[in-house]
């Protein structure tokens, strides 16, 4: 699993916002600026986040963009299951929650990949938004290994 620009950058604009900690929608244009990214690449990702309802945005003067939530009621792993699509790390469990079809078969321990998966969901969907911002999340979770 590689985490891409689009998911990296979704996390930046999103503590960009939170950080402003203000009412009023900002431009895209300052995010873009104050992160050093492509405000063009910005609006395709903006797009699907103010598409999942994660912010809203505004056009025209005094326009751009906000949170639709508190920054605590956001999981770093739904920002990045939204953009990214899967955080699996294998192609079998892209699609299927903890199913392999092949899991009899398997040479490779679906159950190895299974157990991975289960920890990066846990690790991300543990991580709010908000600690982000404070970098206030545990560092060293605790790993729980196949039975």
């Amino acid at each position: 699993m590689i985490i891409s620009t689009k998911g990296r950058y979704a996390l930046c604009v999103m503590i960009d916002i939170a950080e402003q900690n203000t009412d009023n929608y900002i431009a895209l244009k300052d995010i873009a600026q104050r992160q050093d990214i492509s405000e063009k690449y910005l609006e395709s990702i903006v797009s699907i986040l103010v598409k999942a309802k994660f912010m809203i945005g505004v056009r025209g003067k005094g326009g751009g963009y906000k949170l639709t939530k508190k920054p605590s009621e956001y999981t770093i792993g739904s920002i990045l299951k939204l953009t990214e699509g899967s955080l699996a790390s294998v192609s079998c469990f892209e699609n299927k929650p903890d199913v392999c079809p092949k899991e009899n078969q398997c040479k490779t321990a679906c159950k190895m990949w299974e157990t991975l998966d289960k920890l990066i969901d846990n690790f991300f969907e543990g991580i709010t938004l908000e600690q982000l911002m404070k970098s206030s999340f545990n560092s060293s979770p605790t790993l729980t290994f196949m039975e």
